[in-house]
């Protein structure tokens, strides 16, 4: 009866022990926060022009001005004093007013540099010289470059001629020529055409989208608007069936071979990013890439798959006939 009681007892204690109460918050809908006005012209300026107070910039050009004064003294006409920020240095929104009578640019913002040097310019001016302080961001600046676009067409254009006639020489297999038994190096080709084509079919018919992006970039596909993931989906593609190609190359052919084969796709790669992000924005570019497309995979379908084993060492035959490995006549 004791060892029943204290049994009894320990029980209680344990399960008073392991117990604790717990309140729940009080969830308050979205709908019923109070926003003061300020808020909402900063949500409102945000919505339109994807960036707002404390957002981080970094200038990208050699040099920009900025006014010490306010606005209403420099369209005053009063004497200003200027400083300059250069390249790679951060700064942070610290002020954004909106100017009526400015004739330029209605919008000025106040910017930081450090927590002692603060300075205004035109949003026009501001955005021609900063990028986001975001390592995408600045990688798509970069891309979405047009000199660079011009020089990366005429190096690859001249590059790829060079390298397609020393491979013609060599008789060196090349993607999409002598190519070799396997669809990842023509799948990767593809891949990039068809990245290259939605990635200039997002800045034609969803600019806005684009832009919030560039704002705010992830590589996650799944936290932004589905056009922008189908575009992320592709670029994981790349990256996955990149890694593929090149295990794969190693495996069929020679180191020597291998590296003039991956130089010969990287150029085609880099040939097709260009060709297709600039013809899409002339709506040539989705029949282009119908044709490459069809194209591509009818000739390795034709001449570059193996459908044949060999009987005696079981190597891989495009064709039947004498083995090139054992000599054994295939019939």
């Amino acid at each position: 009866m004791v060892n029943s009681r204290a049994t009894y007892i320990a029980m209680l204690l344990l399960t008073a022990l392991l117990s604790s109460c717990y309140h729940r918050p009080v969830r308050t809908s979205d709908a019923f926060v109070q926003y003061s006005e300020e808020q909402l012209d900063s949500i409102s300026f945000q919505t339109t022009h994807h960036y707002t107070d404390n957002y981080n910039f970094v200038v990208r050009s050699d040099s920009m001005a900025l006014i010490r004064q306010q606005p209403e003294e420099y369209l005053s006409m009063m004497p200003v004093d200027t400083f300059h920020v250069y390249r790679h240095e951060p700064l942070v929104v610290a002020d954004i007013r909106i100017m009526p009578i400015d004739s330029v640019d209605t919008v000025w913002v106040q910017l930081a540099r450090d927590q002692f040097t603060f300075g205004w310019s035109r949003e026009s001016t501001l955005l021609k010289n900063v990028s986001p302080d975001d390592p995408i961001s600045q990688f798509i600046t970069v891309f979405s470059n047009v000199h660079l676009l011009i020089f990366l067409v005429v190096i690859s254009l001249f590059a790829f001629s060079y390298l397609l006639l020393y491979l013609q020489k060599k008789k060196a297999p090349l993607v999409h020529f002598r190519d070799i038994d396997s669809f990842y190096p023509t799948l990767l080709a593809l891949l990039v055409a068809a990245s290259a084509t939605f990635y200039a079919s997002i800045q034609m018919f969803a600019p806005d989208t684009w832009q919030h992006f560039y704002y705010y970039p992830t590589l996650n596909p799944f936290g932004v608007p589905v056009i922008l993931g189908i575009f992320l989906v592709s670029v994981w593609a790349i990256l996955i069936i990149g890694i593929a190609t090149f295990d794969d190359v190693l495996r069929h052919l020679s180191y020597t071979d291998s590296l003039l084969y991956l130089s010969g796709l990287f150029a085609v790669c880099a040939l097709n990013y260009i060709i297709f992000s600039i013809t899409t924005l002339y709506y040539i570019g989705y029949f282009l890439w119908v044709v490459y497309a069809m194209a591509a995979i009818w000739r390795y379908l034709r001449r570059h798959r193996t459908r044949y084993l060999c009987g005696n060492c079981n190597h891989a035959l495009r064709e039947k006939g004498r083995c090139p490995y054992c000599g054994t006549v295939n019939e």
